[in-house]
């Protein structure tokens, strides 16, 4: 049985359009224009228990209203969705006591508090014994590497300290459902890597069905099977990261390498694909994927190389033409 069944979801909010100046704000006392704007537009998925999935998209695509109704934040306009057998806006003490919601743009802990009181705080309201409490936190705190941190005022810590308690105090109770939205916003790459191995780990362990949205590829390639990319509030993929390479570049990057002159005056280079980066030693083309083998043996019967690369197209470039179009 699937975690999370989602079924034609549609969210539309209506904003008021105002005209400009004084007169446009009197007319709209009497005569006021709304104008729709679908965020999330009749989306369908499955996860299965255990799922650790990306959500990708652009700004504005729908990504973080999707999350939110899910966690009963918000109340769709249309559709149905079921999250551990329950209807997420009707905010059941059940359902919320098994699933979390980190927002990385949004705090959870008090300000003005230790972390360590914020964390026993929600031990109180989760019920969650003392002696399961200290050693959950203990190595939840170990692993993130911010045990030392624990009575610092929330306030005095840094973001990246920040939000490793945040995800502490998320997973304290132990949901089997985690939404995840954009949990290394703003983070150095450390934090970024520590926060990515925690999640990794705690979803091999646990297994926790996660969601999770994030701008940076790199979060997404090392957690990622399966990703859902959204854009303008619909599904635009749903599958495997590695298809998408297959699906949506169709051609393979191939470098030569030449000694010192070899390649500078040579025209019909163009002839075998794209060239898009050339010095004295090297090129690299642009090739389709079906003419991948034709190219590569013309280039070596034809050409003085004494070395030749052939890579897939970075992820992250593909993701980001996807988003372009």
């Amino acid at each position: 049985m699937s975690v999370i069944e989602v079924n034609n979801l549609t969210k539309a909010f209506h904003s008021h359009k105002k005209q400009p100046g004084f007169s446009g704000a009197i007319k709209g006392l009497f005569h006021r224009q709304y104008e729709q704007t679908l965020a999330v537009n009749a989306v369908s998925f499955r996860i299965e228990p255990g799922e650790l999935v990306g959500f990708l998209g652009p700004n504005g695509a729908g990504k973080t209203t999707t999350l939110k109704m899910l966690a009963g934040l918000l109340y769709p306009t249309s559709g149905s969705a079921k999250v551990l057998g329950h209807t997420p806006w009707e905010r059941h003490d059940d359902y919320r006591r098994q699933f979390a919601l980190v927002l990385g743009q949004k705090n959870q802990l008090w300000w003005d508090l230790p972390a360590r009181e914020s964390l026993e705080l929600n031990a109180k309201i989760y019920g969650i014994p003392k002696a399961l409490f200290e050693r959950t936190v203990g190595e939840m705190t170990e692993l993130l590497g911010v045990k030392e941190k624990l009575n610092i005022n929330v306030r005095e810590l840094s973001l990246g300290e920040r939000m490793k308690m945040e995800l502490i105090a998320s997973l304290l109770h132990q949901p089997k459902v985690l939404f995840l939205d954009e949990p290394t916003i703003g983070l150095d790459v450390i934090s970024q890597k520590t926060v990515r191995e925690f999640i990794r780990r705690h979803n091999a362990e646990q297994k926790t069905t996660i969601v999770l949205t994030s701008h940076y590829m790199a979060d997404i390639q090392e957690l990622c099977e399966r990703v859902i990319i959204i854009d303008h509030g619909k599904i635009f993929f749903d599958g495997k990261l590695s298809e998408i390479v297959d699906r949506f570049a169709d051609f393979k990057l191939i470098t030569i390498q030449a000694q010192s002159g070899n390649l500078q005056s040579l025209d019909k280079l163009a002839g075998y694909g794209e060239v898009f980066d050339k010095t004295q030693t090297s090129v690299r083309l642009k090739v389709k994927r079906d003419r991948v083998i034709t190219v590569c043996k013309a280039l070596l019967d034809e050409l003085p190389v004494t070395d030749i690369d052939i890579q897939e197209v970075p992820i992250e470039d593909v993701i980001r033409q996807i988003f372009a179009r």
